[in-house]
């Protein structure tokens, strides 16, 4: 799933392990979502929209034609 996790990420300063202690995850999930190498639980996603207090859709993006 394409997704603009780096962006925000960038927007607010934050690396990867701070974005992963505050949603729970490890480090190593967080490389894999914005590397599109893994999709997040929906809860995750719920998580991390809430983290930047935007909308899901803002930081994932879902294209039916993939998959």
């Amino acid at each position: 799933m394409k997704n603009n996790l780096r962006v925000y990420r960038a927007l607010t300063n934050m690396t990867q392990a701070d974005l992963a202690e505050k949603t729970g995850v490890s480090r190593q999930t967080v490389i894999c979502i914005e590397k599109e190498k893994f999709d997040p639980s929906l809860e995750l996603a719920f998580k991390i929209s809430r983290f930047f207090k935007v909308r899901i859709e803002d930081v994932f993006l879902f294209d039916p034609k993939e998959k």
